[in-house]
C-alpha cells in the first residue's frame, strides 16, 4: 500500500487544487472545493498534523480499519501519522459538503494545549466510533469553526494565536460534551457492546487464559470487541464511572473472592490460577480494591 505523506498544510493545498493557505500552520478548508480525482480513485493519506473534520458526501473513507460512508454529516478527528485510505467515486455527481479544520503541532508549540490536546481520545477513535451531531449541536461546532477562520484571516498580531487557541480548545470541550452524549443516547449499541465486554471477561476468566496468558490487555478487549481502546475507555468512564482496566481488575477480585470462599487451595495456588506471576502482587491488589487481604478476607468469610 502506497501512503501519501502530507508534511505540512500547504502540501495539502497544493494537493487539493487549493490556493496558498492564509496561515502556514492552521486552516479551514471548505469541502466543496476540494479537488479529489486520482486516477485509480483510491488514496491512502497520512498527515503531520491534526485533522477536524465535518463531510458529507458518497466518498468511502477508513481509518483504524473501519468505513464509513459520510452520507450524513458527523465530526471525526485524526491525530498526526494516521493512516486515512480515501475510495472515490469518479461518476460522483453530489456535491461534497462541509469542512476540515487542519492544525499543526507546531501553531501549539509552548501552550498549554499542545499537552493536553493528547488526553482527548476520540482523536484515535476510527470512524465508525465517530461524534453524529444534532443539528443543535452542528450549529455551535460550526460557529466555532467560523470563528477560528474569521480570526486568522484578519491581520495577525499578538492575541491571534491565542484566541484561535481558546477557540480550538472551546471545540475540544463540546465534542467531549457530545459524545458523552452519544455514550448515553445510543444506549442499544453501547449497552450491546458492554454485555459482550461481560461475556468476554466471563469466558476468558473461566478458561486457562489466565494461567497461560495472564491479565487480558485493554488492547486485547477492544480487539474482541472490535472497537479502539480509546473508545471503549471513553465509554466505560460515561456508563459505568471506570476505567477499562478498572473494569478487568473488577472483574478479577470477583474471580478471586468466588476462589478464596469456596476453594481450600493457597493464597499462592489461587495467585497462580488468575494469572499472576507473584502472590504478593496479587495481594497487593486485593488489599487495594478490598481493604483485606486475601487471607483476611477468606477468614472472614469462614466466620460468617
Amino acid at each position: 500500500m502506497k501512503v501519501c505523506r502530507l508534511k505540512s498544510i500547504s502540501e495539502f493545498h497544493e494537493l487539493r487544487g487549493l490556493p496558498k493557505p492564509e496561515h502556514p500552520l492552521i486552516s479551514v478548508v471548505d469541502y466543496s472545493k476540494i479537488y479529489t480525482a486520482p486516477t485509480d480513485g483510491i488514496e491512502n493519506l497520512t498527515f503531520d498534523y491534526y485533522t477536524i473534520a465535518l463531510k458529507r458526501g458518497v466518498s468511502k473513507m477508513y481509518y483504524g480499519q473501519q468505513a464509513c460512508d459520510f452520507d450524513e454529516g458527523i465530526l471525526f478527528f485524526m491525530s498526526p501519522n494516521q493512516v486515512l485510505k480515501i475510495i472515490n467515486n469518479p461518476n460522483d455527481t453530489i456535491k461534497r459538503t462541509g469542512w476540515m479544520l487542519l492544525i499543526h503541532p507546531d501553531f501549539l508549540w509552548n501552550t498549554p494545549l499542545a499537552k493536553s490536546i493528547r488526553q482527548y481520545g476520540f482523536f484515535n477513535y476510527s470512524v465508525k466510533e465517530a461524534l453524529w451531531l444534532s443539528k443543535k449541536e452542528e450549529t455551535i461546532i460550526h460557529q466555532i469553526i467560523q470563528n477560528i477562520r474569521q480570526e486568522y484571516h484578519t491581520n495577525i498580531d499578538k492575541f491571534s494565536q491565542r484566541i484561535i487557541i481558546s477557540q480550538i480548545e472551546t471545540l475540544l470541550n463540546y465534542s467531549e460534551r457530545f459524545y458523552q452524549r452519544q455514550f448515553i443516547t445510543r444506549k442499544t449499541v453501547n449497552h450491546q457492546i458492554l454485555d459482550r465486554l461481560e461475556k468476554f471477561l466471563s469466558d476468558y476468566f473461566s478458561s486457562d487464559d489466565l494461567v497461560s496468558k495472564g491479565l487480558p490487555t485493554v488492547q486485547h478487549l477492544a480487539d474482541n470487541l472490535n472497537v479502539t481502546p480509546n473508545y471503549l475507555s471513553g465509554l466505560l468512564k460515561v456508563l459505568t464511572g471506570q476505567s477499562t482496566q478498572q473494569h478487568i481488575h473488577d472483574k478479577l477480585i470477583e474471580k478471586a473472592k468466588e476462589k478464596l470462599s469456596t476453594t481450600e487451595r493457597s493464597i499462592s495456588e489461587i495467585a497462580y490460577e488468575l494469572g499472576f506471576e507473584y502472590p504478593q502482587s496479587f495481594s497487593k491488589l486485593f488489599k487495594t480494591k478490598t481493604t483485606l487481604s486475601p487471607l483476611e478476607f477468606r477468614q472472614s468469610f469462614n466466620r460468617i
